[in-house]
This record gives C-alpha cells, sequence and structure tokens, in this order.
C-alpha cells in the first residue's frame, strides 16, 4: 500500500468515526494540570477545524483563553471488551480559538447541522463558539495500531 492511498484510508476510519460520534474529550491545562470536559463537536470536511460551543464563563474557555494548545479525543467505544481489538481511538491536536464575527456563519451553519438540538446554546450571547486549528491526527486502532497525520502548515 502507497503512502498515499494508506493516508486515504485513515483519513475515512476519521471522517467514519466522526460522523458516528457527536461527543469528544477536550484536554485543555490549567496551570499545568490537564483539565478535561466533554464537548458536543463538529469537523470541517477538509480535517483542518474542529468546532465545539462552550459558555464564555466556563473553565475550558478560561483555560484556552490563557494556552491555546488543546487535544481532543473522539473514539467509538462501548465498553465491552471487544474494543481492545474493534475501538477505534482519534486524539487531535490543535490551536484553539474563538471564531471571529468574520468566520462565525461558515461555522455556525456547519455546527448546527450536526447539532440542530444545542441552537439556543449556541447563538446565546454568553457562549463562544470555538474553532480547532488542527495540528494532527493520531489514530490509535486494534488496541496497538498507531498512525500519524501531520496537517500541513
Amino acid at each position: 500500500m502507497t503512502m498515499s492511498n494508506r493516508n486515504d484510508e485513515v483519513r475515512q476510519i476519521v471522517k467514519e468515526l466522526f460522523e458516528s460520534q457527536k461527543l469528544a474529550v477536550l484536554a485543555t491545562h490549567e496551570h499545568g494540570q490537564p483539565y478535561c470536559s466533554l464537548v458536543a463537536f463538529a469537523a470541517t470536511d477538509d480535517f483542518e477545524y474542529m468546532l465545539f460551543v462552550t459558555p464564555r464563563l466556563s473553565r475550558k474557555y478560561e483555560n484556552m483563553m490563557r494556552d491555546e494548545r488543546v487535544s481532543m479525543l473522539v473514539d467509538s467505544r462501548s465498553d465491552e471488551d471487544a474494543d481492545f481489538q474493534r475501538a477505534v481511538a482519534v486524539t487531535v491536536t490543535g490551536r484553539a480559538e474563538e471564531i471571529s464575527k468574520t468566520d462565525e456563519n461558515r461555522f455556525l451553519r456547519l455546527y448546527l447541522a450536526r447539532h440542530p438540538h444545542l441552537e439556543q446554546f449556541v447563538v446565546s450571547p454568553d457562549s463562544a463558539l470555538i474553532k480547532v486549528t488542527v495540528e494532527s491526527y493520531i489514530i490509535v486502532r486494534r488496541f496497538k495500531e498507531v498512525v500519524e497525520i501531520r496537517q500541513k502548515g
């Protein structure tokens, strides 16, 4: 299998996982201590960005404003023994920022298409639409098979 075919296969795995899951674990850090939160996410088709919404008065928002480096974990576990062979986990690393008003419509439409039930939360003036610019995807499957895809740039 060529590297190009391998990347295509891995990207398909990531795409299918992201389509099947609605929640991710977001990791920020607070004065060097990891802090994790569940977030409802959406991803752009080009794999460039991950999106989520958070209240501006939340701990995760404060953490991201101090340090934009974050990671997100999306996985297919079912809490069964078979997960050791079947589950897929993708860790996304990147840099988070609140989406500017000029970019808001594009990302807001994408996010609400995936989570229409969160519209009131998303449009609240107390909420921030966050964009994570992806630096890498680390895919783990079959318990020990690990592949990393670094984004350009």
